[in-house]
């Protein structure tokens, strides 16, 4: 496998990324929580670019994968910066978006903050708002109370061998990062693809989504039986497809 390369943000965070050439409108990959650019998605989308001479770009955030930083001093904001500096400064033009999970959050944050460097979304498993809707909500209030005195919350994850530490940092940070809770409006298309079995990100978050975001194309994919990972060969087929789909939407409005 070819090394990464890094990029140095004004921030002083390394951050590690993959980049291919091509030619038309370039598509970047946003991966999702403690996940890192060498997730199925990620590779076989870079794959997918290199054959069809598209543009691509996959990174990991700060405290994820390669990059520098430790993961559990991070929070929705250092990664949505992250990903700020990293798509003004490497890529050329609009890029179509690929978000998964938190990268569907993130996503939706930088097309209120860099519009002008976004002219498509395809949000898969989309999880926007979830330190707030799903952790906060979800946590008793021995575990809430927990985070306030110790700074720390530690919860057992499926992912990996290790338990998922969720900060205090991460929970108010969170809270200025939210986009469900203000006006959303997004002026290029957005195709979001949801899984029926999806254990970690329900339906209805789905719903409320597309239903808070106000524009003109704004569609939403539901897949029976997929789970969280949306990541079996089906499954990346309809990815690609929905890039195509959002490829030609958007140099429609070119």
């Amino acid at each position: 496998m070819e090394p990464a390369n890094y990029y140095n943000t004004p921030q002083g965070r390394k951050i590690a990324y993959y980049q291919t050439s091509g030619e038309g409108i370039g598509v970047v990959f946003l991966g999702g929580f403690k996940s890192d650019m060498a997730g199925t998605k990620a590779v076989f989308l870079q794959d997918w670019a290199r054959k069809n001479n598209r543009p691509f770009l996959r990174f990991d955030y700060s405290g994820h994968g390669e990059s520098s930083e430790e993961f559990v001093n991070g929070c929705i904001g250092d990664w949505k910066q992250d990903a700020i500096e990293i798509i003004s400064s490497l890529t050329q033009g609009p890029q179509i978006l690929v978000g998964s999970s938190m990268g569907g959050w993130i996503s939706l944050i930088l097309c209120k903050e860099i519009p002008n460097k976004i002219c498509g979304l395809v949000g898969i498993a989309a999880a926007p708002d979830f330190t707030e809707d799903s952790m906060w909500a979800s946590f008793t209030k021995i575990q809430q109370d927990q985070i306030e005195k110790n700074g720390y919350l530690e919860l057992p994850s499926e992912y990996d061998d290790g338990p998922y530490i969720i900060t205090k940092k991460l929970i108010m940070d969170g809270r200025n990062q939210l986009v469900l809770k203000n006006p959303l409006k997004i002026n290029f298309p957005c195709r979001f693809l949801q899984g029926t079995a999806d254990q970690d990100v329900d339906i209805s978050v789905a719903l409320n989504l597309i239903n808070h975001i106000k524009g003109s194309d704004i569609r939403l994919t539901l897949v029976k039986d997929v789970d969280h990972r949306f990541s079996n060969p089906s499954n990346l087929n309809l990815i690609i497809k929905t890039i195509h789909s959002v490829t030609k939407a958007a140099e429609r409005i070119k």
